[in-house]
Protein backbone atom coordinates (compact mmCIF):
# COMPACT_ATOMS: atom_id res chain seq x y z
CA UNK A 1 0.00 0.00 0.00
CA UNK A 2 2.86 2.34 0.84
CA UNK A 3 4.62 2.40 -2.39
CA UNK A 4 1.21 2.54 -4.64
CA UNK A 5 0.50 5.48 -2.44
CA UNK A 6 3.49 7.02 -2.87
CA UNK A 7 3.93 6.27 -7.09
CA UNK A 8 0.62 7.36 -7.56
CA UNK A 9 0.81 10.98 -6.10
CA UNK A 10 4.38 11.46 -7.63
CA UNK A 11 2.89 10.24 -11.18
CA UNK A 12 -0.31 12.54 -10.33
CA UNK A 13 2.43 15.53 -9.69
CA UNK A 14 4.40 14.85 -12.55
CA UNK A 15 1.06 14.86 -15.29
CA UNK A 16 0.08 18.41 -13.48
CA UNK A 17 3.16 20.15 -13.77
CA UNK A 18 3.47 19.00 -17.56
CA UNK A 19 0.82 21.90 -18.28
CA UNK A 20 2.97 24.42 -16.94
CA UNK A 21 3.71 27.76 -19.17
CA UNK A 22 7.02 28.46 -20.26
CA UNK A 23 7.40 31.84 -19.77
CA UNK A 24 10.60 32.90 -18.31
CA UNK A 25 10.62 35.27 -15.05
CA UNK A 26 13.27 36.53 -12.35
CA UNK A 27 13.62 34.58 -8.69
CA UNK A 28 14.40 36.52 -5.37
CA UNK A 29 16.72 35.24 -3.29
CA UNK A 30 16.10 33.13 -0.79
CA UNK A 31 18.78 32.31 1.72
CA UNK A 32 18.15 28.72 2.35
CA UNK A 33 16.99 25.73 0.51
CA UNK A 34 14.26 25.41 4.29
CA UNK A 35 13.63 29.07 3.22
CA UNK A 36 12.58 28.09 -0.79
CA UNK A 37 10.60 24.92 0.90
CA UNK A 38 8.77 27.18 3.12
CA UNK A 39 8.07 29.41 0.54
CA UNK A 40 5.71 27.22 -1.34
CA UNK A 41 2.90 26.61 0.65
CA UNK A 42 2.37 30.44 2.53
CA UNK A 43 -0.96 30.91 2.88
CA UNK A 44 -2.18 34.34 1.23
CA UNK A 45 -3.05 37.37 3.51
CA UNK A 46 -5.39 39.63 2.97
CA UNK A 47 -5.25 43.49 3.13
CA UNK A 48 -6.97 44.79 6.21
CA UNK A 49 -9.65 47.39 5.17
CA UNK A 50 -9.93 51.05 7.49
CA UNK A 51 -13.46 51.71 8.64
CA UNK A 52 -15.17 54.66 10.84
CA UNK A 53 -17.81 52.81 12.52
CA UNK A 54 -17.78 49.87 15.25
CA UNK A 55 -20.37 48.28 12.82
CA UNK A 56 -17.53 48.38 9.67
CA UNK A 57 -15.04 45.98 11.73
CA UNK A 58 -17.38 43.50 11.59
CA UNK A 59 -18.96 43.68 7.92
CA UNK A 60 -15.88 44.91 6.03
CA UNK A 61 -14.08 42.37 7.97
CA UNK A 62 -12.08 39.49 5.82
CA UNK A 63 -11.88 35.70 5.52
CA UNK A 64 -9.32 33.93 4.66
CA UNK A 65 -8.58 29.93 4.39
CA UNK A 66 -6.42 27.01 2.95
CA UNK A 67 -7.17 23.55 2.07
CA UNK A 68 -4.24 21.20 2.55
CA UNK A 69 -3.59 17.96 1.37
CA UNK A 70 0.33 16.52 2.26
CA UNK A 71 1.59 12.73 1.51
CA UNK A 72 5.19 12.34 2.92
CA UNK A 73 6.69 8.64 3.52
CA UNK A 74 9.99 7.65 4.83
CA UNK A 75 11.78 4.58 3.04
CA UNK A 76 14.63 3.72 5.54
CA UNK A 77 17.71 1.86 4.32
CA UNK A 78 19.41 0.34 7.83
CA UNK A 79 18.21 -3.26 8.14
CA UNK A 80 15.24 -4.52 10.26
CA UNK A 81 14.11 -0.75 10.29
CA UNK A 82 10.74 0.19 9.54
CA UNK A 83 9.27 2.61 6.70
CA UNK A 84 6.61 5.23 7.97
CA UNK A 85 4.11 7.39 5.95
CA UNK A 86 0.85 9.55 6.62
CA UNK A 87 -1.24 11.21 4.31
CA UNK A 88 -3.48 14.27 6.18
CA UNK A 89 -5.69 16.59 5.33
CA UNK A 90 -6.41 19.87 6.77
CA UNK A 91 -5.61 23.64 6.65
CA UNK A 92 -6.51 26.77 8.20
CA UNK A 93 -10.08 29.41 8.83
CA UNK A 94 -8.90 32.64 9.99
CA UNK A 95 -11.36 35.57 9.80
CA UNK A 96 -9.73 39.09 10.44
CA UNK A 97 -11.47 41.97 12.01
CA UNK A 98 -11.34 45.58 9.60
CA UNK A 99 -9.67 48.37 11.20
CA UNK A 100 -11.12 51.27 13.73
CA UNK A 101 -9.07 53.76 15.09
CA UNK A 102 -5.78 51.81 14.95
CA UNK A 103 -7.37 48.43 16.48
CA UNK A 104 -8.32 45.27 15.17
CA UNK A 105 -7.88 41.25 15.67
CA UNK A 106 -8.42 38.33 14.74
CA UNK A 107 -9.04 34.17 15.30
CA UNK A 108 -7.55 31.57 13.32
CA UNK A 109 -8.05 28.06 13.44
CA UNK A 110 -5.78 24.95 12.11
CA UNK A 111 -6.66 21.63 12.03
CA UNK A 112 -4.79 18.48 10.15
CA UNK A 113 -6.29 14.97 9.93
CA UNK A 114 -4.28 11.60 9.13
CA UNK A 115 -6.39 9.84 6.34
CA UNK A 116 -7.01 5.93 7.49
CA UNK A 117 -6.21 3.61 4.66
CA UNK A 118 -3.42 6.20 3.41
CA UNK A 119 -1.37 6.54 6.62
CA UNK A 120 -0.02 3.65 8.35
CA UNK A 121 -0.46 2.17 11.61
CA UNK A 122 1.38 1.99 15.06
CA UNK A 123 5.01 1.90 13.77
CA UNK A 124 4.61 2.45 10.30
CA UNK A 125 2.94 5.94 11.35
CA UNK A 126 4.70 8.92 10.18
CA UNK A 127 3.34 11.20 12.97
CA UNK A 128 5.17 15.29 11.59
CA UNK A 129 1.92 15.90 9.97
CA UNK A 130 -1.32 15.35 12.44
CA UNK A 131 0.47 14.20 15.63
CA UNK A 132 0.92 10.37 16.95
CA UNK A 133 -3.05 10.23 17.43
CA UNK A 134 -3.89 10.94 13.86
CA UNK A 135 -5.84 14.37 14.81
CA UNK A 136 -4.82 17.97 15.62
CA UNK A 137 -6.46 21.68 16.18
CA UNK A 138 -5.47 24.36 17.61
CA UNK A 139 -6.66 28.31 17.85
CA UNK A 140 -3.58 28.62 16.29
CA UNK A 141 -4.16 31.95 16.09
CA UNK A 142 -5.94 34.89 18.52
CA UNK A 143 -4.57 38.19 18.38
CA UNK A 144 -5.44 42.23 18.78
CA UNK A 145 -3.70 44.43 16.57
CA UNK A 146 -3.17 48.48 17.02
CA UNK A 147 -1.25 50.60 14.72
CA UNK A 148 -0.45 54.11 15.54
CA UNK A 149 1.52 56.13 12.77
CA UNK A 150 4.56 53.97 12.34
CA UNK A 151 4.38 51.77 15.14
CA UNK A 152 2.18 48.54 15.56
CA UNK A 153 1.73 46.33 18.81
CA UNK A 154 0.25 42.84 18.20
CA UNK A 155 -0.48 40.80 21.21
CA UNK A 156 -1.65 37.18 21.41
CA UNK A 157 -1.21 33.70 19.20
CA UNK A 158 0.39 34.72 16.09
CA UNK A 159 3.18 34.31 13.26
CA UNK A 160 6.46 35.66 13.37
CA UNK A 161 9.01 34.97 11.67
CA UNK A 162 12.35 36.34 12.75
CA UNK A 163 15.86 34.65 12.56
CA UNK A 164 15.80 32.44 15.87
CA UNK A 165 11.64 32.17 16.25
CA UNK A 166 9.69 31.42 12.63
CA UNK A 167 6.67 29.82 11.50
CA UNK A 168 8.77 26.85 9.37
CA UNK A 169 5.95 25.96 6.92
CA UNK A 170 7.24 23.05 5.47
CA UNK A 171 4.68 19.99 6.70
CA UNK A 172 1.27 20.87 7.29
CA UNK A 173 1.05 22.55 10.66
CA UNK A 174 3.51 25.91 10.55
CA UNK A 175 4.84 27.13 14.04
CA UNK A 176 2.54 29.89 15.49
CA UNK A 177 3.60 31.91 18.78
CA UNK A 178 1.72 33.26 21.84
CA UNK A 179 3.45 36.65 21.90
CA UNK A 180 3.81 40.21 22.30
CA UNK A 181 5.46 42.32 19.89
CA UNK A 182 6.00 45.91 19.19
CA UNK A 183 7.04 46.97 16.03
CA UNK A 184 8.77 50.77 14.76
CA UNK A 185 9.21 51.57 10.79
CA UNK A 186 11.12 54.89 10.27
CA UNK A 187 12.65 55.34 7.46
CA UNK A 188 14.80 52.55 5.99
CA UNK A 189 14.86 51.04 9.39
CA UNK A 190 12.28 48.43 11.38
CA UNK A 191 13.02 48.13 15.30
CA UNK A 192 10.90 45.21 16.98
CA UNK A 193 10.96 43.90 20.49
CA UNK A 194 8.96 41.60 22.44
CA UNK A 195 8.41 38.67 24.32
CA UNK A 196 7.40 35.15 23.34
CA UNK A 197 5.46 32.27 26.09
CA UNK A 198 4.78 29.86 24.29
CA UNK A 199 4.85 27.90 20.84
CA UNK A 200 2.96 25.32 18.79
CA UNK A 201 3.66 23.58 15.49
CA UNK A 202 5.34 21.17 13.92
CA UNK A 203 8.70 21.70 15.31
CA UNK A 204 6.80 22.44 18.75
CA UNK A 205 5.80 19.16 18.42
CA UNK A 206 1.86 18.05 17.78
CA UNK A 207 1.69 15.65 20.34
CA UNK A 208 2.20 18.25 23.01
CA UNK A 209 0.94 21.51 21.66
CA UNK A 210 1.84 25.33 22.89
CA UNK A 211 5.18 24.61 24.76
CA UNK A 212 7.19 27.04 26.13
CA UNK A 213 9.65 29.30 24.75
CA UNK A 214 12.28 28.84 27.41
CA UNK A 215 11.88 28.72 31.36
CA UNK A 216 9.88 32.28 31.78
CA UNK A 217 9.53 32.61 27.85
CA UNK A 218 11.83 34.48 25.71
CA UNK A 219 12.91 38.19 25.25
CA UNK A 220 13.74 39.42 22.04
CA UNK A 221 15.36 42.71 20.20
CA UNK A 222 15.80 43.33 16.76
CA UNK A 223 16.83 46.32 14.35
CA UNK A 224 16.62 45.88 10.28
CA UNK A 225 18.00 48.07 7.94
CA UNK A 226 16.96 47.68 4.14
CA UNK A 227 18.62 49.70 1.47
CA UNK A 228 21.43 48.81 -1.61
CA UNK A 229 22.91 46.95 1.89
CA UNK A 230 20.68 44.96 3.67
CA UNK A 231 21.33 44.78 7.81
CA UNK A 232 19.92 43.32 10.62
CA UNK A 233 20.69 42.33 14.08
CA UNK A 234 18.81 40.15 16.91
CA UNK A 235 19.26 39.62 20.47
CA UNK A 236 17.20 36.99 22.16
CA UNK A 237 17.22 35.95 25.58
CA UNK A 238 15.90 32.74 26.17
CA UNK A 239 15.46 32.36 30.19
CA UNK A 240 17.56 29.46 31.61
CA UNK A 241 18.60 28.19 28.27
CA UNK A 242 21.20 30.93 26.44
CA UNK A 243 21.26 34.56 25.47
CA UNK A 244 22.04 34.46 21.38
CA UNK A 245 23.04 37.66 19.24
CA UNK A 246 23.20 37.26 15.67
CA UNK A 247 23.45 39.61 12.80
CA UNK A 248 23.69 39.31 9.03
CA UNK A 249 24.61 41.40 6.08
CA UNK A 250 23.33 40.84 2.28
CA UNK A 251 23.85 42.71 -1.00
CA UNK A 252 22.43 42.72 -4.48
CA UNK A 253 24.28 43.57 -7.49
CA UNK A 254 22.22 43.37 -10.50
CA UNK A 255 24.52 43.41 -13.68
CA UNK A 256 21.01 43.34 -16.04
CA UNK A 257 17.24 43.97 -15.85
CA UNK A 258 17.66 39.45 -15.94
CA UNK A 259 21.24 39.19 -14.30
CA UNK A 260 22.24 39.73 -11.08
CA UNK A 261 24.85 38.51 -8.23
CA UNK A 262 23.78 37.88 -4.49
CA UNK A 263 26.44 38.12 -1.54
CA UNK A 264 25.29 37.30 2.27
CA UNK A 265 27.08 36.50 5.80
CA UNK A 266 25.99 35.61 9.05
CA UNK A 267 27.12 35.44 12.18
CA UNK A 268 25.38 33.82 15.27
CA UNK A 269 26.74 34.00 18.96
CA UNK A 270 25.19 31.70 22.18
CA UNK A 271 26.35 31.87 25.50
CA UNK A 272 25.09 29.65 28.32
CA UNK A 273 22.67 30.20 31.23
CA UNK A 274 22.06 28.12 33.90
CA UNK A 275 24.32 25.04 33.07
CA UNK A 276 22.26 24.42 30.13
CA UNK A 277 25.56 23.16 27.64
CA UNK A 278 24.08 25.72 24.64
CA UNK A 279 26.88 27.68 23.49
CA UNK A 280 27.95 28.24 19.97
CA UNK A 281 29.48 30.68 17.42
CA UNK A 282 28.83 30.08 13.99
CA UNK A 283 29.74 31.73 10.78
CA UNK A 284 28.19 31.85 7.30
CA UNK A 285 28.35 33.01 4.19
CA UNK A 286 26.01 33.14 0.76
CA UNK A 287 26.32 33.58 -2.87
CA UNK A 288 24.07 33.37 -5.47
CA UNK A 289 24.42 33.75 -9.25
CA UNK A 290 20.79 34.40 -11.22
CA UNK A 291 20.17 34.23 -14.82
CA UNK A 292 17.25 34.46 -16.39
CA UNK A 293 15.32 32.65 -14.01
CA UNK A 294 18.13 30.61 -12.87
CA UNK A 295 19.51 30.83 -9.57
CA UNK A 296 22.50 29.02 -8.62
CA UNK A 297 23.84 29.29 -5.12
CA UNK A 298 27.00 28.15 -3.00
CA UNK A 299 26.10 28.98 0.95
CA UNK A 300 28.62 27.92 3.94
CA UNK A 301 28.55 27.49 7.97
CA UNK A 302 31.53 26.60 10.43
CA UNK A 303 30.16 26.03 14.15
CA UNK A 304 33.13 26.46 16.31
CA UNK A 305 34.11 23.81 18.94
CA UNK A 306 32.65 23.84 22.31
CA UNK A 307 33.73 21.26 24.67
CA UNK A 308 30.78 19.25 26.01
CA UNK A 309 28.52 22.35 24.38
CA UNK A 310 25.80 22.39 21.57
CA UNK A 311 24.10 25.22 19.38
CA UNK A 312 20.17 25.76 19.48
CA UNK A 313 18.97 26.43 15.81
CA UNK A 314 16.10 28.76 17.74
CA UNK A 315 12.23 28.16 17.84
CA UNK A 316 11.57 26.92 14.38
CA UNK A 317 13.79 25.81 11.14
CA UNK A 318 16.75 28.25 12.28
CA UNK A 319 18.17 30.89 10.48
CA UNK A 320 21.61 29.38 9.08
CA UNK A 321 22.04 29.14 5.38
CA UNK A 322 22.77 25.66 4.92
CA UNK A 323 19.64 24.09 6.59
CA UNK A 324 17.28 21.61 4.03
CA UNK A 325 14.39 19.95 4.17
CA UNK A 326 15.72 17.71 7.27
CA UNK A 327 19.43 18.37 7.86
CA UNK A 328 20.87 21.41 9.49
CA UNK A 329 23.92 21.90 11.54
CA UNK A 330 22.90 21.52 14.90
CA UNK A 331 22.20 18.06 14.12
CA UNK A 332 26.35 17.19 13.98
CA UNK A 333 28.01 20.42 15.99
CA UNK A 334 28.05 19.17 19.46
CA UNK A 335 30.89 18.95 21.16
CA UNK A 336 32.54 19.61 17.51
CA UNK A 337 33.66 21.90 14.81
CA UNK A 338 31.63 21.12 11.88
CA UNK A 339 31.20 22.19 8.80
CA UNK A 340 28.00 22.84 6.47
CA UNK A 341 28.50 23.46 2.40
CA UNK A 342 25.73 23.59 0.38
CA UNK A 343 25.34 23.96 -3.38
CA UNK A 344 22.37 24.37 -5.18
CA UNK A 345 19.86 25.69 -8.06
CA UNK A 346 16.83 27.32 -8.39
CA UNK A 347 15.25 27.32 -11.64
CA UNK A 348 11.63 29.38 -12.34
CA UNK A 349 9.94 28.62 -16.06
CA UNK A 350 6.18 30.42 -16.01
CA UNK A 351 4.39 28.84 -12.79
CA UNK A 352 6.38 26.24 -12.30
CA UNK A 353 9.50 26.23 -9.67
CA UNK A 354 12.44 23.57 -9.82
CA UNK A 355 15.20 23.10 -7.05
CA UNK A 356 17.57 21.40 -6.32
CA UNK A 357 20.56 21.30 -3.46
CA UNK A 358 23.24 18.75 -2.30
CA UNK A 359 24.24 19.70 0.92
CA UNK A 360 27.82 17.82 2.78
CA UNK A 361 27.82 17.97 6.84
CA UNK A 362 31.11 17.26 8.10
CA UNK A 363 32.15 16.84 11.60
CA UNK A 364 35.47 16.89 13.31
CA UNK A 365 36.35 14.22 16.20
CA UNK A 366 33.89 15.11 19.40
CA UNK A 367 36.12 14.40 22.95
CA UNK A 368 35.08 10.92 22.13
CA UNK A 369 36.73 10.74 18.89
CA UNK A 370 33.91 10.24 16.73
CA UNK A 371 33.22 11.74 13.44
CA UNK A 372 30.19 12.73 11.86
CA UNK A 373 29.53 13.15 8.12
CA UNK A 374 25.76 13.49 6.51
CA UNK A 375 25.10 14.52 2.83
CA UNK A 376 21.40 15.43 2.29
CA UNK A 377 20.17 16.07 -1.74
CA UNK A 378 17.08 18.32 -1.82
CA UNK A 379 14.81 17.64 -5.15
CA UNK A 380 11.41 19.54 -5.23
CA UNK A 381 8.82 21.57 -7.04
CA UNK A 382 5.94 23.93 -7.36
CA UNK A 383 3.31 24.35 -9.74
CA UNK A 384 1.39 27.56 -9.14
CA UNK A 385 -2.18 26.03 -11.46
CA UNK A 386 -3.66 29.32 -10.70
CA UNK A 387 -3.32 32.08 -7.62
CA UNK A 388 -5.44 29.47 -5.94
CA UNK A 389 -4.22 26.44 -6.47
CA UNK A 390 -0.51 25.00 -5.97
CA UNK A 391 1.12 21.65 -5.91
CA UNK A 392 4.14 21.32 -4.56
CA UNK A 393 6.71 17.96 -3.82
CA UNK A 394 9.85 17.73 -2.04
CA UNK A 395 12.23 14.35 -2.09
CA UNK A 396 14.86 14.39 0.02
CA UNK A 397 17.87 12.03 -0.08
CA UNK A 398 20.30 11.13 3.47
CA UNK A 399 22.92 9.33 3.67
CA UNK A 400 25.77 8.65 6.35
CA UNK A 401 29.31 8.40 4.80
CA UNK A 402 31.18 8.09 8.18
CA UNK A 403 29.21 4.67 8.93
CA UNK A 404 29.77 1.79 5.94
CA UNK A 405 26.54 0.27 7.60
CA UNK A 406 23.40 1.93 6.86
CA UNK A 407 21.91 3.20 9.94
CA UNK A 408 18.87 5.78 11.57
CA UNK A 409 20.83 8.35 8.83
CA UNK A 410 20.08 6.61 5.81
CA UNK A 411 16.94 6.73 4.44
CA UNK A 412 14.78 8.88 1.73
CA UNK A 413 11.30 11.17 1.97
CA UNK A 414 9.02 12.21 -0.24
CA UNK A 415 6.23 14.65 0.47
CA UNK A 416 3.42 15.94 -2.08
CA UNK A 417 1.33 18.93 -1.83
CA UNK A 418 -1.59 20.13 -2.85
CA UNK A 419 -2.96 23.32 -1.74
CA UNK A 420 -5.42 25.55 -2.01
CA UNK A 421 -6.02 29.19 -0.97
CA UNK A 422 -9.56 31.32 -0.87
Amino acid sequence: MYRTIKISLLLAFILTILHAEEELQQESQLTSVRQAIDSFGKIQQKEVSIVDKFKGMFTDGKVSAQIRFVYAGYEQKADASTDTYATALGGQLKYELASLNGFNAALAFTTSQDIGFATGDTDRNNDELSSLAGNYTQVSEAYINYVYDDLNFRGGRQVIDTPLADSDDIRMVQNTFEAYIATYNISDFSFTAGNLQHWQGVDAGLDEPWVKTGEEGTWFGGVTYSSVVNFSAWYYNITQLTNATYADIDYTYEITKDISFFIAMQYLHESELNNSAIEADIYGALAEFSIYGIGFNLAYNKSDKKENKESFSGFGGGTLFTSMDTMILNEIAKDREAVATVGGIIYTMGDLSFLYAYGDFVGEADSSLLKAHIVEQNMGFEYNVNEEFVVAAIYALEEDKESIVSNENDWSRLQVMLQYNF
